[in-house]
């Protein structure tokens, strides 16, 4: 038979999902992938349960149903600093994750080059092969995940048509600094190319540190593609509605591949979901709050049991330094730590470009009752793993 398509060669499946299996195979407390083990609001929940009888159960217009639309214009607009336009500036999507894929293929031809951050969240190389593009790889230093302003504008000059920017950043927790994300601009405008946004978790950003949009700089709404998603701020991963909020000549192309990839998004939860983004501003506060315990807690019990790791500014992960155990593999740690101590992590290498080995990632996006669980089972990690040195 003939050769099968040669642009899923270069990648393998999400090493982040492959760690959920191999979790729940050992009945590990998975802190791999990042989705919380506890409900939504209530309020959402409640809203749900009516549309079940209530409608609608059908196709809604394709970029997403007016109300919820108009809703999320509500939301972000003071946010995002420019007054949304439901009608024109608006698609829904299929997650965040559908939402990055159209964004990245309402940009690039086959050949254009994207600027990448690294370390990344690992759907972000694959968009760019999928989309026939060539990705730039600019590291993030360790501890502070800061980028050499130099070596962004070599990027740059080399052709680069747009930069995917992750803020608050999966894997590292880092919040981009407003004079960060000033640099990244004026180069965007210098070198006239797209930012492509992932702002997931721009919720959960701890003090001292704020979120900043990045369309929301002077020239930049007309440049950027702001994708983001329901997900994580009201605990619905598993609904997968996700957004894009661009300039209209830009939404205009990314309806067209939307309409193409998924069709839409699922009525049914569209209309749910309206009741939460309709939440006031204390909801956010009480969200903000929440997390900040869990990182407390969780933080609190790795400085405990003395293992090193990164503190985030935003997010929910945290990178733990697994240098003192030797192994040459942090995935074959990982799969030791599932199936010897009983918690699930994801392989640090999976998010970095360059050769790294000494990070694994854990989440906290879980209940006391579950963080605990996990630091009870993390301090018998040196017993079991440390003497495979």
């Amino acid at each position: 038979m003939r050769a099968l398509s040669k642009r899923t060669t270069s990648f393998t499946d999400s090493v982040i999902r492959r760690m959920t299996r191999v979790s729940m195979e050992y009945d590990a407390v998975n802190l791999s992938q990042g989705f919380p083990d506890f409900d939504p609001p209530r309020a959402i929940l409640d809203s749900l349960a009516a549309v079940a009888y209530d409608g609608p159960h059908q196709y809604a217009v394709t970029w997403g149903a007016l109300n919820f639309c108009e809703a999320l214009a509500q939301k972000q607009s003071p946010r995002m600093g420019h007054q949304i336009d439901p009608m024109t500036e608006v698609v829904v999507t299929c997650g965040s994750t559908e939402a990055m894929m159209a964004a990245m293929m309402t940009v690039c031809d086959p050949g254009d080059k994207v600027i990448v951050f690294s370390p990344f969240y690992e759907n972000y190389g694959a968009d760019t092969i999928l989309s026939g593009a060539e990705p730039i790889y600019v590291p993030l230093t360790p501890p502070a995940f800061t980028f050499d302003a130099a070596v962004l504008e070599d990027a740059f000059r080399k052709g680069a048509k747009a930069l995917v920017l992750c803020n608050p950043s999966n894997p590292t927790g880092k919040v981009f600094t407003p004079a960060e994300l000033t640099v990244i601009a004026e180069l965007a405008k210098k070198y006239d190319a797209y930012i492509i946004t992932d702002e997931v978790y721009e919720h959960i950003v701890y003090a001292p540190h704020a979120h900043t949009y990045m369309a929301s700089l002077p020239g930049m709404w007309e440049r950027t593609i702001s994708c983001s998603s329901l997900s994580k701020t009201y605990s619905i991963t598993g609904w997968r509605l996700g957004y894009i909020i661009a300039a209209p000549q830009i939404v205009d192309a990314a309806r067209k591949v939307h309409d193409f990839l998924t069709v839409g998004a699922p009525a049914p939860l569209m209309e749910a979901a309206v009741t939460g983004l309709c939440f006031g501003q204390d909801y956010y506060d009480a969200l903000l709050q929440t997390y900040t315990q869990k990182r407390a807690l969780f933080l609190d019990g790795l400085d405990r049991l003395r293992i090193p790791h990164t503190t985030p500014e935003g997010a929910y992960y945290v990178l733990l330094d697994i240098s003192e155990y030797g192994y040459e593999s942090d995935l074959e740690f990982c799969c030791a730590l599932a199936k010897d101590v009983g918690v699930g992590a994801v392989p640090g290498s999976s998010f970095f470009r360059e050769p790294e080995n000494r990070y694994i990632r854990l989440h906290f996006a879980k209940t006391e009752e579950t963080l605990n669980a996990a630091l009870e089972r993390l301090s018998r990690m040196k017993a079991l793993l440390g003497k495979r040195r």
